[in-house]
């Protein structure tokens, strides 16, 4: 993939299709049910319904021919400019053509709260007083001059495999319904919900396209509504501009609950904000990784997952984001998600879906060709059966972050620490797949271990706050044991903390250590990990998680450097008090977030490209962490974040 002078090719796929859009340029959508993607050209290019994790119904992104809806001015490719509404998940797009100006803003509608008989959706945190109106909103507005305005909306629903049928619901031609047609069947169904597309302009299909075509002229205004789940969708272009002004108003609002330091990054922060509520599933609290598949670490690459689950891990960051913004509901609501887990399951898996399953079987889809020709494509995620010990870490670390911040411990809580804590004591000295799920042989991974020195400090600490003395006074010998353990054998000559015991190689996780408090920050052992990850995991000072050339992680070929690393450097540099290196770094990241203030997982270091799932929650968690620390020593206050 790479041109003569070593940088990537230009993301594209073969000759004969189409170039694929950069993953960071995408804009993303969310009601708390359903989310999409939306490419500069004004295609919506990913969304799967009716929640976050079924099958998608536009699946461009994945392939070309696996169904997408646009709404642009015709033979116009690229806008002239994209942005948020200010404080909102409402993207607004401005097209300049040769003859004319219009504007489309894109958005999944959020209403009132109107349906409290529905109790199907299992977890279901408190009721609020809004939620999703299962319905994507496009409105269209012609500001100067007159503009030729296409729309066209084609599902092929069960990831690109089952084409639909359109037809009219009335005597007009502003409302269609599609169904499924051929593949498992033709009726609504989980895998195959029916869509209505209703618009104040006229339609006509073609195939499995339903399409409009109509001229604008200043100051004409149109709008197109899919839906879906008995939704009811707005009918005139006033219904639909109340109704995204409503949800307009909604994000700002709940926006406006949070706590933002009065700085130049602010709306990195905010952005992150949105970003991870728009991935929490509104039901259950359970906050999702990425909203989608597939997308390569590495262009023609087969590092692609499912990132549509809640990892256990993320729930530490997930919860110190929320709460240091002042999200304190959504944090609880997060924490009784974990903690139903905890409570329900005796063996904790590492990840889990949205609405609790543990069941998350891989398989591929083989007819699909992938982003930029990546494959295989991957839904579901085998990672969730691997034995990986940070898990009672995390949650340790989250009841005990919760437990500060809310300053009590639900009487249901406590016995279900006890088992974590037991289950991390009874597996610490075995190897596992780490935090980065290798696909290759079982590692004594050093972070695993400190993940496990997690949980039992953490247990420690709670029992002593609980009043159980001899538990935290048992817990605290055995902290010590562990700790001791690793620092016996994760550490080599140059007093560095290694990927793994009798390893020379370095592991970007081992960044948590002083985020965790394994050792103190001023521990010189600390300070040489840092460093020499800084110096020898980097390129172009952009962190990698590791070498692919010295770890067995199963999959061939190079990755990008994972954005989550280098925001946790940033973080770990002010711990250790090189603080303009750490600002300077932030900058840097900063600077390379997508147009619209997002990122994917990783950046390619030479062309500063995103690559991997999108958006990434774990990135923009990592991003608050390091933001707040910087923005914290900037204000010299340099407690404990």
């Amino acid at each position: 993939m790479a041109t003569s002078n070593g940088r990537p090719r230009p993301v594209t796929s073969d000759p004969g299709r189409p170039r694929d859009v950069p993953i960071g340029d995408y804009g993303f959508l969310s009601d708390g049910e359903v989310s999409a993607l939306v490419a500069p050209s004004g295609s919506v290019d990913w969304m799967c319904a009716p929640r976050f994790d079924s099958p998608s119904c536009f699946g461009a992104l994945l392939g070309h021919r696996a169904g997408s809806f646009t709404v642009a001015p015709l033979g116009v490719k690229v806008p002239t400019s994209r942005r948020y509404l200010p404080g909102t998940m409402v993207l607004e797009t401005s097209w300049g053509t040769p003859t004319g100006w219009m504007i489309v803003r894109d958005v999944l509608l959020i209403g009132p709260w109107h349906h409290p008989e529905d109790r199907s959706k299992t977890y279901r945190r408190t009721p609020t007083d809004y939620e999703a109106e299962h319905t994507l909103l496009r409105t269209i507005r012609c500001v100067s001059g007159e503009v030729q305005v296409v729309v066209d909306c084609e599902p092929v629903l069960d990831y690109g495999q089952t084409p639909v049928v359109w037809d009219w619901t009335g005597e007009s031609y502003s409302q269609a319904r599609a169904a499924a047609r051929g593949g498992k069947g033709g009726s609504e169904s989980a895998d195959h919900p029916e869509l209505t597309l209703t618009t104040d302009l006229r339609l006509g299909f073609e195939g499995g396209i339903a399409s409009a075509r109509t001229m604008l002229k200043q100051g004409d205004q149109r709008f197109v509504a899919l839906s879906w789940g008995g939704s009811v969708p707005p009918t005139t272009f006033e219904e639909a501009y109340d109704k995204l002004v409503w949800t307009a108003h909604h994000w700002q609002h709940w926006l406006a609950r949070g706590t933002f330091p009065d700085h130049p990054w602010r709306s990195y922060l905010q952005r992150s904000a949105l970003t991870l509520r728009g991935l929490t599933y509104a039901p259950t609290g359970a906050v999702m990784a990425a909203a989608t598949t597939s997308l390569p670490e590495t262009p023609g690459g087969d590092r692609n997952y499912d990132y549509r689950f809640t990892w256990i891990r993320d729930a530490t960051f997930a919860l110190w984001g929320m709460y240091s913004l002042g999200f304190d509901w959504e944090a609880v609501d997060f924490f009784a998600f974990i903690a139903d887990l905890a409570d329900r399951d005796d063996d904790l898996q590492i990840m889990y879906g949205i609405g609790g399953e543990r069941d998350l079987t891989e398989r591929t889809l083989d007819h699909l060709p992938g982003y930029a020709g990546s494959q295989p494509v991957r839904v579901g995620n085998a990672a969730h059966a691997q034995r990986q010990h940070d898990v009672w870490g995390a949650l340790l670390d989250s009841a005990y972050l919760h437990a500060q911040s809310v300053d009590h411990l639900d009487n249901r809580i406590w016995p279900i620490l006890q088992k974590q804590v037991e289950a991390a004591l009874a597996s610490w000295r075995e190897p596992d797949a780490g935090i980065w799920e290798v696909r290759g042989e079982l590692q004594h991974f050093t972070s695993s271990k400190i993940m496990c020195w997690v949980a039992v400090d953490r247990g420690a600490r709670i029992a002593r706050k609980v009043g159980d003395d001899a538990k935290a006074d048992e817990w605290e010998r055995a902290a010590e044991e562990i700790r001791d353990d690793i620092l016996a054998n994760g550490v080599d000559e140059r007093g560095v903390l290694t990927q793994s015991y009798g390893s020379t190689a370095l592991d970007a996780s081992l960044l948590l250590a002083p985020l965790v408090r394994f050792l103190p920050a001023d521990d010189p052992r600390i300070r040489a990990t840092v460093m020499a990850i800084r110096e020898e995991l980097t390129v172009d000072g952009l962190v990698l998680r590791y070498r692919t050339e010295e770890t067995d992680d199963g999959f061939h070929g190079r990755e990008g450097s994972f954005t989550i690393c280098s925001f946790w450097m940033v973080s770990a540099l002010c711990e250790i008090g090189e603080f303009d290196k750490a600002r300077k770094l932030c900058a840097k990241l900063l600077s390379l977030a997508g147009p619209l203030e997002l990122y994917a997982e990783e950046l390619d270091p030479k062309s500063g490209h995103h690559l991997g799932n999108f958006p990434q929650a774990f990135t923009h968690l990592a991003l608050i962490n390091a933001v707040l620390h910087v923005i914290r020593h900037e204000d010299g206050d340099a407690t404990e974040v």
